[in-house]
């Protein structure tokens, strides 16, 4: 099952892909900023029975440099069968599209970026006939943002910072430089990028760190995650009040009150457990 993380390292791209050409400028290679680009098919299924997807392909179109076809791959771990793969999409997307392809691979842990990044070759050792050369944005090379003003610069590399060093030291630093950023931005770009970095982290620690920064104003935020996070303030209310109260709470009715994400619903068994003479109690419809 592809994990929340894998689709934020990709799904940015989708969202800004002008941020391929900042990214691509942090890595050494310049790239100009895409004038209008087209979201394609990522199924490169041929008509055999071997599936074969890529995670992202746009089409991009500058001012100044020919139209490139940019593939983004978010690779979470080693995985020696991945090379002979991305060769094989690079090939078919150039036979296909006559266009130029890149590969640009997002990895959140320094040994598997350094991995993705090591030259591949196809040939023998006289002579190679292909050569793999993926650019690779990772912990190792993208820039650690703690502070707001330089977050505020660019949004879109200030996520993508906080999500390739989602297991960093510092990343409670990156996460609050992104929220502070975020407060002063439009709301149109506030949302995505609030819900890309709650899936970029995962279920690691900096998870919940994040949750925590985006309660702080969740009229700022109006996003799925801001829902979640009342919904499960709003659990721990009722699961307060009752035990408050002395009433008794077994793990059954306490996984049916944590498990809800319906904050109207909650503050519908909150008024009840004011009064309820037991935790049943509160179920009851009036």
């Amino acid at each position: 099952m592809v994990s929340a993380p894998h689709e934020a390292m990709h799904r940015i791209f989708q969202e800004y892909p002008g941020l391929f050409s900042r990214v691509s400028e942090v890595l050494g290679v310049n790239f100009s900023p895409p004038t209008s680009v087209t979201i394609l098919p990522t199924d490169l299924t041929e008509s055999r029975p071997v599936e074969r997807r890529v995670d992202t392909l746009m089409r991009l179109e500058t001012e100044n440099d020919e139209p490139l076809l940019l593939a983004v791959e978010a690779q979470g771990k080693k995985d020696l069968d991945k090379p002979a793969s991305w060769m094989y999409y690079l090939s078919y997307l150039y036979a296909k599209y006559k266009v130029q392809p890149v590969l640009l691979v997002v990895c959140q842990d320094r040994a598997t970026a350094e991995w993705a990044a090591h030259p591949v070759h196809i040939g023998p050792r006289q002579w190679s006939s292909l050569t793999l050369r993926p650019l690779v944005a990772g912990p190792h090379n993208m820039p650690l943002i703690t502070n707001a003003a330089e977050a505020r610069k660019d949004l879109a590399l200030a996520t993508l910072s906080a999500i390739t060093h989602a297991d960093d030291p510092d990343i409670g630093a990156i996460l609050k430089s992104l929220s502070a950023a975020l407060r002063e931005a439009p709301e149109s770009l506030t949302g995505p990028l609030v819900e890309l970095t709650a899936q970029g982290l995962g279920k690691r620690p900096a998870a919940q760190q994040w949750r925590n920064l985006v309660a702080v104003d969740l009229s700022f935020y109006k996003s799925p995650i801001s829902q979640e996070i009342r919904a499960q303030s709003r659990a721990e209310d009722v699961l307060f009040v009752l035990e408050q109260r002395g009433i008794e709470v077994d793990e059954e009715i306490r996984a049916r009150i944590t498990e809800c994400q319906d904050p109207e619903i909650l503050l519908g068994w909150l008024a009840r457990a004011i009064t309820a003479s037991s935790a049943e109690e509160i179920f009851t419809t009036e």
